[in-house]
């Protein structure tokens, strides 16, 4: 079942507290710029999202659905993506440095740019995924 856009803009602290009351669908979220460094929000459905320029600094988004999600420029350094779904995500010029990305599914993901010194990529799946240096995988 496809969940509807969050039409109107949403905060951090309002974001914070509705995943905290049990919500998890955020789907098309606009989160330009964002701060949410070291923000725990596992499972989270953040489809569509736009998170350029965002700081998610040790940001715990383990089994996040991020599919399609705007990550261009974003902070994402020391953060657990485990099992993150990551399909079709723009992670153009994003920092990952020692972030966790094992068994995070990339497939078509835009790496180009990306900062990925010490990323954890135990069985990361890249298929069709434009990597850093702008090779396909």
């Amino acid at each position: 079942m496809e969940t509807e856009a969050i039409d109107s803009p949403l905060s951090v602290p309002e974001l914070l507290a509705r995943y905290a009351a049990g919500e998890r669908a955020f789907p098309g979220l606009d989160l330009r710029n964002a701060d949410l460094a070291g923000c725990e929000l596992p499972e989270i459905e953040l489809r569509g999202a736009d998170l350029s320029g965002a700081d998610l600094t040790t940001c715990k988004l383990a089994h996040a659905d991020l599919k399609a999600a705007n990550l261009r420029g974003a902070d994402l350094s020391g953060a657990i993506l485990v099992r993150a779904n990551l399909i079709n995500a723009d992670l153009t010029g994003a920092d990952l440095r020692w972030a966790d990305i094992s068994y995070a599914d990339l497939t078509r993901a835009n790496l180009q740019g990306a900062e990925m010194t010490m990323t954890i990529t135990i069985r990361t799946r890249f298929k069709g995924t434009t990597m850093p240096d702008g090779t396909r995988r």
